[in-house]
């Protein structure tokens, strides 16, 4: 690894303060609908409307979680764990969230910013030399140098020019698949394959969904001189006792951990896709991916958003500062484009109409262009597997629901916000 597990004597500070503040346990709170403006008959709606797709075999679990002002006023879990042998879903069962990992990876970065270790309109070839020559595809093929560097804020916005090489066929996106790169055994690996690779676009002229991401965990590697999962436990899962989050699952959680399924459309069908006995998060991965590798629980994805909401602190423990998460919420597009881009997302997956996207999710700036109720600068951001969660500043709401589901055909997320924000009675 790139740094083979050596920590500097600030990182081993930086873990003993950590440590010292972990006195007190970090707990949500769990209170009545009435107390927070909610209705508890109208919550009630909720059971029945994921137990039907659950019933109608459109999906096999899902666990619920609904918050508001500090409050849990929703927990429930419906159906199976695995669909192959029955076993029951429950409420502590652990799921791969994927692209959830990203605005945990996004904060990372932004704590070492408020430390004053890096800036985000770095170059990220300050950070990673890999970058130092990367060169731009050009008209039929060529090759242009960028106008204007790749930086960690574009990493964060999705608008660095990268790609993900999955979800189209570009000439870029052939080379990612030629490489390897999403198949890279590490992350020291994947940085030199990409290294060696054109951008897709011009730095800074559009979003485009990308491995961006998971070049934030190795600027975070740089920068503290820890592994990521390192950063990870003692900075933001150590102090929020987030303890069924992480990369691997451990042999003593195994069996809480879930079989992934995906739709067959031939079929119409839910198969198995990834069984825990087979899967990398099970059998030891060495890739840390902050880009989707991490999984959780409904209650620690819970208590990471709490402590979002709450300005950046859970319980007396604080992780960010408040206008930094502020910050990080806007819509930073308009920003790094100038008159220089397209400012409207593109339309891959995780977006709808009236959305911008800031420093780790997306922000809803148009309800009703967005289709759904909600409220203006609510932000949010879901995982490949159907994992979702939305945090409503306006109405001190929070929504998360996991589920293990590639290719989803039910409007889940929608379906769930309609019925929590029915509820909401003051």
């Amino acid at each position: 690894m790139r740094f083979k597990h050596l920590r500097s004597a600030l990182a081993l500070a930086t873990a003993s303060l950590v440590l010292a503040a972990q006195v007190s346990a970090q707990e949500l709170s769990y209170g009545s609908p009435e107390s927070v403006g909610m209705s508890a008959e109208r919550l009630e709606r909720i059971a029945p409307v994921l137990q039907q797709y659950v019933d109608s075999g459109e999906l096999v679990g899902v666990v619920s979680m609904l918050a508001r002002r500090g409050e849990v006023v929703h927990f429930e879990e419906f159906g199976d764990l695995n669909k192959s042998t029955g076993q029951a879903l429950a409420t502590d069962s652990i799921f791969r969230i994927y692209s959830m990992t990203k605005p945990i990876t996004t904060m990372a970065v932004m704590m070492l910013y408020e430390e004053g270790k890096l800036q985000l309109n770095d170059p990220v070839a300050r950070y990673l030399p890999e970058f130092a020559d990367v060169r731009v595809a050009g008209p039929g093929g060529s090759l242009v140098a960028p106008q204007r560097p790749m930086t960690v804020q574009m990493l964060m916005t999705h608008s660095a020019g990268l790609t993900y090489g999955v979800f189209g066929d570009t000439m870029i996106d052939r080379q990612y698949r030629d490489a390897g790169v999403m198949t890279s055994p590490d992350l020291d690996v994947f940085i030199e394959r990409l290294g060696q690779i054109p951008l897709q676009y011009q730095p800074g002229t559009r979003f485009h969904y990308s491995v961006a991401t998971d070049v934030l965990g190795a600027v975070v590697e740089a920068v503290s001189g820890q592994s990521l999962g390192e950063f990870f436990q003692q900075r933001i899962f150590g102090p929020l006792e987030m303890q069924d989050t992480f990369f691997q699952v451990p042999a003593d959680k195994l069996n809480r951990f879930g079989t992934n399924h995906t739709f067959d459309p031939q079929s119409g069908e839910l198969v198995v896709s990834d069984a825990p006995s087979a899967s990398n998060f099970v059998n030891r991965q060495t890739f840390e991916s902050g880009g989707g590798g991490l999984l959780s629980t409904a209650e620690d994805y819970m208590k990471f958003s709490q402590m979002v909401l709450n300005g950046g602190e859970l319980d007396g423990v604080r992780i960010i500062g408040n206008k930094t998460l502020e910050y990080m919420t806007q819509n930073h597009l308009p920003g790094i484009f100038g008159d220089n881009g397209q400012h409207a997302p593109d339309t891959l997956p995780g977006f709808v109409d009236g959305t911008g996207f800031g420093l780790g999710f997306a922000v809803i700036e148009d309800p009703t262009a967005a289709g759904g109720i909600g409220s203006k600068g609510e932000y949010y951001w879901g995982g490949a597997a159907g994992t979702i969660f939305w945090i409503d500043p306006v109405e001190e709401l929070i929504g998360v629901v996991m589920i293990q589901h590639m290719n989803v055909q039910v409007p889940l997320r929608a379906t769930f916000k309609a019925l929590a924000y029915g509820a909401i009675i003051d």
